[in-house]
């Protein structure tokens, strides 16, 4: 399959180096790939020519200039070589998503076995699985390619979402339970204070 491309070409004074850094942090938070001299490329997408044109724009504020092309690559291995890199920056970011969601299970197994079905245990987990879910949500808009590991890694967050339910419960269950026993309040050094007075 033949692929389009939209080339983002940015010149940017030696300093300060901020404004660098937030056209990289723009570019790779799109998922473009960094080529030689600071050239970066995207697949051709509307929302891919939108990212190019709102730091085009960022750039001319910081006193740089720079170009956009459209582009196709010459031959065959040339493309192959430019997919690869797209698919290997996905893999990377699927691996790490798996990788805290591994983090996410072992913390709920945690709390499972020391019974701590509190509900502030219960938020402060259901904040973490909505931090997996929202980084999945970009992982899959910068993968354009698809494959085995955006499969896996559905399937990692399924099994995220399967164990913080079955955890729900039980915090739900023990919703009593935990509420008198956090309730109780021993006031026998105050009351001797308020005698005393």
């Amino acid at each position: 399959m033949e692929y389009s491309w939209v080339l983002f070409c940015p010149q940017l004074p030696a300093t300060p180096s901020s404004p660098r850094v937030t056209v990289w942090r723009r570019m790779r938070s799109a998922g473009s790939i960094g080529l030689d001299n600071g050239l970066w490329l995207l697949a051709n997408t509307e929302e891919a020519r939108q990212i190019m044109l709102e730091t085009q724009s960022y750039v001319g504020q910081q006193g740089g200039s720079s170009k956009i092309f459209y582009a196709q690559a010459f031959d065959e291995e040339t493309e192959q070589s430019i997919l690869e890199r797209f698919r290997l920056d996905r893999a990377e970011e699927y691996a790490e998503l798996k990788e805290q969601c591994a983090h996410f299970l072992q913390e709920l197994e945690k709390e499972t076995q020391r019974k701590n079905f509190s509900f502030a245990e219960f938020e402060e987990n259901e904040q973490d699985l909505n931090k997996l879910e929202l980084w999945y949500q970009k992982v899959k808009t910068r993968d354009f390619l698809g494959g085995d590991q955006a499969k896996e890694a559905e399937a990692w967050l399924e099994h995220c979402r399967e164990i913080f339910q079955e955890f729900t419960t039980e915090v739900y269950g023990h919703e009593d339970q935990n509420h008198e026993h956090k309730m109780r309040f021993d006031p026998g050094p105050l009351k001797k204070s308020t005698k005393e007075k």
